[in-house]
């Protein structure tokens, strides 16, 4: 059997797959957030360690045959900075969705950092927070110059930890979401680390998306580590989009697509990210990939900071008896607007409302939003690549909502499919552990292992879908802030 370890933004899950990719058992840990400023937004590393043992040996408990190997995914961007000897954090980690350093990056040379990441100089992206950890904690920039701290995004933490500090690692595909690796050389950039002044002695060892990624005893007796990549690279392989022009969609925290591209990067002219879809056998494959800040995190929001909703599936209800004469936005600008706008000062507001408005019009402006945020990503996804974009491979928590798959569908005019297996992220990372464990094909023959649940077609012309999206995009240019918009 194949075990994989899923350390999300909001809870960290173990599930246990057969051969077949089957899941068999899933353990859980929701993860609490803390905002200690606006903007700001961080997690306990060391209770993401307690959760993820936990939930490996929950899972485990249920194998019916050994367990081959271990396969790791992760929120990436999210930043830890730990002793060298003792592997203690020496702060929170700084998530991916904090904008403490939203000031710093706009003074950044934009062309540079593009050129040889890929990315946009934002403060989603590593190498700011880790800037900001290296001035900030008393010594740290002294002890990482030294050699005594070590720095590394969620998966890297972990593996050190779980292998008891042997080994410091990380795969190219967290790495290249630093904004200090280059996605051309397949190495960190010496001088994007002059740029942010990061010490080389902090970084971690980059390998494979499938490699030998040491041991952990975390079960009692040696299991080997084979598998590990961020999240929605991981997804991508779950969803065995392998081909050139496949797009896959997740819908979490936030929402990712990504549309792999091949053998060479495509550098995005409409402020897409240009990533690494995945790195086997020494080889890179990419990606372009839009980012949103905040789609699951929205209903949470209608749920603990609104109090409208007791379930995510209230959601859903509601929105389904919403009276479509309301034309209700919600922009969950809460972090930010990520792709294409980058615009860290914008802030969430809920335009349209009048006395006829109420919980229901509310939670379908909430879905609503997922699904014109998504097209906005596809929109710039055919404007990069000259090509349209007819179906789209869905999965995420978000996917399970019929409701909101069919007005994704509505909304894009892409056919939408939901794969039978929807916890995608850790299917990517145990089927990596399973080809390096010689006990699953490549990607050719994987291929014709991925499963169709539910297909959605587009309902309705697409002068409407057009209309509706024209409105949205008015409500984002209210919200957006003044010094983001370009003149004209």
């Amino acid at each position: 059997m194949l075990l994989a370890l899923d350390q999300g933004t909001t809870s960290t899950r173990a599930i246990l797959f057969d051969t077949a990719l089957a899941p068999r058992a899933t353990a859980q840990r929701e993860l609490p957030q803390h905002f200690p400023s606006p903007g700001w937004v961080e997690h306990d590393a060391e209770q993401i360690l307690a959760h993820a043992q936990e939930v490996l040996r929950e899972a485990a408990s249920a194998a019916t045959a050994p367990i081959a190997a271990l396969g790791i995914t992760n929120q990436r961007e999210t930043t830890v900075l730990w002793r060298r000897d003792t592997g203690q954090p020496i702060h929170r980690a700084i998530v991916w969705q904090d904008r403490r350093t939203a000031e710093a990056c706009g003074r950044l040379p934009a062309a540079l950092i593009t050129e040889r990441t890929g990315l946009l100089p934002d403060p989603y992206f590593s190498a700011s927070k880790l800037a900001w950890l290296l001035d900030t904690i008393p010594g740290a920039r002294a002890d990482a110059e030294a050699g005594r701290l070590c720095f590394g995004t969620i998966d890297s933490f972990l593996l050190f930890r779980l292998t008891g500090g042997l080994v410091h690692a990380t795969d190219a595909t967290n790495a290249c979401r630093t904004l200090l690796w280059n996605i051309h050389t397949g190495a960190w950039d010496d001088e994007l680390l002059r740029l942010f002044d990061i010490p080389r002695a902090v970084l971690p060892e980059v390998r494979d998306c499938a490699a030998e990624f040491g041991e952990t005893t975390v079960l009692g007796r040696p299991l080997p580590i084979r598998g590990m990549a961020g999240d929605q690279h991981a997804a991508t392989l779950g969803q065995a989009c392998f081909a050139p022009g496949m797009v896959k969609s997740t819908y979490g925290t936030g929402c990712f697509a990504l549309l792999v591209t091949g053998d060479a990067p495509v550098m995005s002219r409409h402020r897409l990210l240009t990533t690494l879809a995945w790195q086997l056998n020494g080889k890179r494959t990419y990606a372009l990939e839009g980012a949103i800040f905040n789609a699951g995190s929205t209903v949470q929001w209608l749920r603990d900071g609104l109090g409208i909703i007791a379930s995510a599936a209230e959601a859903t209800e509601l929105a389904a008896r919403a009276d479509p004469a309301q034309r209700v936005h919600l922009v969950p600008a809460f972090t930010g607007l990520g792709a294409p706008w980058w615009d860290a000062g914008a802030r969430a507001a809920i335009l349209g409302l009048t006395r006829g408005a109420g919980r229901a019009e509310i939670c379908r402006a909430a879905l609503e939003a997922v699904a014109f945020q998504t097209e906005d990503l596809l929109a710039a996804m055919r404007a990069d690549t000259g090509a349209p974009i007819t179906t789209i491979r869905v999965d995420g928590g978000m996917a399970r909502s019929d409701w909101t798959m069919q007005e994704l569908a509505d909304i894009t005019g892409a056919i939408v499919d939901r794969p039978t297996v929807t916890e995608t992220t850790a299917l990517g990372a145990a089927w990596l552990a399973g080809v390096q464990s010689g006990l699953l094909p490549g990607p050719g023959e994987a291929a014709a292992h991925w499963r169709l649940d539910r297909r959605f077609i587009p309902r309705g012309g697409r002068a409407e879908a057009a209309k509706r999206h024209a409105a949205w995009l008015e409500a984002v240019a209210r919200v957006r802030s003044q010094a983001a918009i370009p003149p004209g």
